[in-house]
């Protein structure tokens, strides 16, 4: 039986870092995967600010687990040399935040370019970015995401294959539905025993986010399935994304996620997220 162990994009709790610690001890997560702190994204901090997170998640008792950055989210006509100097502002906070891990994507094609066409200088970026963090000792880890190389389950296997699993794989239910692919049981399938660990949120038939369980994204069924074929522990990060948080906007390219909004707070929302997982979690492991 697997041990599933939370972990949570706590700025979608508040932009405020000091009540995202707060958040994260309230719901008993001793996890985040850092991205956004006090309205600054985690690579743009500088190092006496990368310095003083530390310091306040050793006073908290919370550990990073994966650096939430944003490499990887600009098309491939863009400029990847001053990108690859975010990257290496994310790998430093990886060093100093004692995180091992950094979530990336896989770009968007150029306008009129095909992902046949950009494949290769996919690959060649990924292959530069690879070095790079394997030199810094961090595992970079590829999250599918709508509108990237890797948005379908076959773009992930692509990667997968190419780097002989050395770039990890996070699988995102809910952003496999939101670009018209099956989640479950389709791209579960074909990556299940590939996953390194879980981004958890849900999305309905109308491609609107909802809490784990309550969508099409089949969490419940995957987490299940896992529970039985895992044994050790398995990170399932809270990305709730139930109500537009700061910093929401300069996440997504194109035609944005549609969020519910049911939620009078981001507290209450990022509750919502919780609770709907720990469920999930309770009832497949009775």
């Amino acid at each position: 039986m697997a041990k599933f162990v939370l972990s949570a994009f706590a700025d979608e709790y508040s932009k405020v870092f000091d009540e995202q610690l707060v958040g994260l001890k309230k719901h008993g997560i001793g996890y985040m995967e850092i991205r956004g702190v006090d309205g600054k994204n985690v690579s743009a901090l500088t190092e006496e600010e990368m310095y003083a997170v530390k310091a306040k998640l050793d006073a908290a008792g919370i550990k990073v687990y994966s650096i939430g950055s944003p490499i990887g989210k600009i098309k491939t006509d863009e400029d990847f040399e001053a990108h690859l100097d975010k990257f290496k502002n994310c790998l430093k906070a990886a060093k100093i935040l004692g995180a091992s891990n950094m979530r990336i994507f896989s770009f968007y094609m150029a306008d009129g370019v095909t992902r046949e066409e950009a494949r290769p200088q996919v690959m060649a970026q990924l292959a530069k970015m690879l070095e790079l963090a394997k030199e810094a000792g961090v595992t970079l880890c590829h999250e599918n995401e709508k509108g990237i190389y890797g948005e379908s389950a076959d773009c992930c296997l692509d990667i997968q294959k190419e780097f002989g699993g050395e770039i990890k794989l996070i699988f995102d239910p809910a952003n496999f539905v939101m670009d018209g692919h099956e989640s479950y049981p389709r791209a579960y399938e074909m990556l299940g025993d590939k996953i390194y660990y879980m981004h958890i949120k849900d999305a309905t038939p109308e491609k609107c986010i909802c809490p784990a369980g309550c969508g099409i994204g089949g969490v419940r069924e995957i987490l299940a399935d896992l529970n039985k074929k895992r044994d050790g522990e398995l990170i399932l990060t809270l990305e709730p994304h139930l109500k537009v948080f700061e910093g929401f906007n300069d996440l997504e390219a194109g035609e944005k996620t549609k969020m519910p909004n049911t939620y009078a707070t981001s507290e209450e929302s990022f509750a919502a997220a919780v609770n709907a997982l720990k469920g999930i979690i309770a009832d497949i492991q009775k």
